[in-house]
């Protein structure tokens, strides 16, 4: 009595994927109706060197692209020494930036007097550099912190003396002609490989005694390293500037999402 069930179960089976394979064939493809450009071909960089689109900024043997302190090479780093280090070009409005850094391997001070530096964004906007390896200080200070405004999402640091990386996703804000903000600035952060800042809004320019406050200025600045009288030790700096892949609208003639069958 089992067998004929199971052939009709069969059959059923067979049916119901044939009509499947027909809906399938006779449905239009979606098509978006944007023509894409081809994205350019960029080779990742090996062993820690730069991809192929980047500027080097430096390479651990000269400050050549950069202005201001009067910063040491030690062994293919820049130390941090009597100033504070500016690009000579300027970059944006969006851009990766790498940035490799260590802070001193003899640990003195406590708090913000203990390896103190930052990266500064368009100038104005500091990702804090701290030694925050067993080192407590205020959260929206400590390292990884866009100063003054956000907390890192977590701890990230390494021991003093050990490299550490820095990874940062900057769009910046947009000013109109009146110089009014029209869009505000967000930075993506990792350190180490880890996810630190996830596009977190700027709140404005950094200031150690006021509260953030945009200032305008054009969607191309310089970048900045801050010297805050601590020898920390930077190397291996990138940058690639971002630039969005704008499709174009598709002929007319291409196909519509597939519409449900009215009843």
């Amino acid at each position: 009595m089992s067998r004929p069930f199971k052939n009709r179960c069969t059959l059923s089976i067979a049916v119901a994927f044939c009509l499947a394979g027909t809906a399938y064939l006779t449905a239009k493809e979606y098509l978006s109706g944007k023509v894409w450009p081809e994205p350019k071909l960029v080779t990742p960089g090996e062993n820690g060197a730069p991809p192929s689109d980047a500027v080097v900024l430096f390479d651990g043997t000269d400050l050549s692209k950069w202005t201001g302190g009067s910063w040491k090479l030690e062994d293919g780093a820049a130390v941090a020494h009597g100033g504070d280090l500016h690009t000579k070009e300027s970059f944006g409005p969006n851009y990766q930036l790498h940035v490799e850094w260590a802070e001193p391997v003899k640990v003195t001070g406590s708090s913000q007097g203990r390896g103190n530096s930052g990266v500064f964004l368009a100038e104005k906007y500091e990702v804090q550099v701290l030694d925050s390896y067993d080192n407590p200080t205020y959260f929206d200070g400590q390292c990884g912190a866009i100063y003054k405004q956000s907390p890192p999402l977590v701890n990230a640091c390494r021991k003093p003396g050990e490299w550490q990386t820095y990874d940062i996703v900057f769009e910046s804000p947009l000013f109109d002609e009146q110089k009014k903000l029209v869009k505000p600035g967000y930075v993506t952060v990792l350190q180490n490989n880890i996810v630190i800042q996830n596009h977190t809004e700027i709140l404005g320019s950094t200031h150690w005694d006021a509260p953030p406050a945009y200032e305008p200025h054009p969607p191309k600045e310089t970048i900045h390293l801050q010297f805050h009288g601590n020898p920390v030790r930077f190397r291996n700096i990138w940058v690639r500037e971002l630039t969005p892949i704008v499709p174009k609208n598709a002929p007319e003639t291409s196909a519509a999402p597939p519409q449900p069958e009215s009843k």
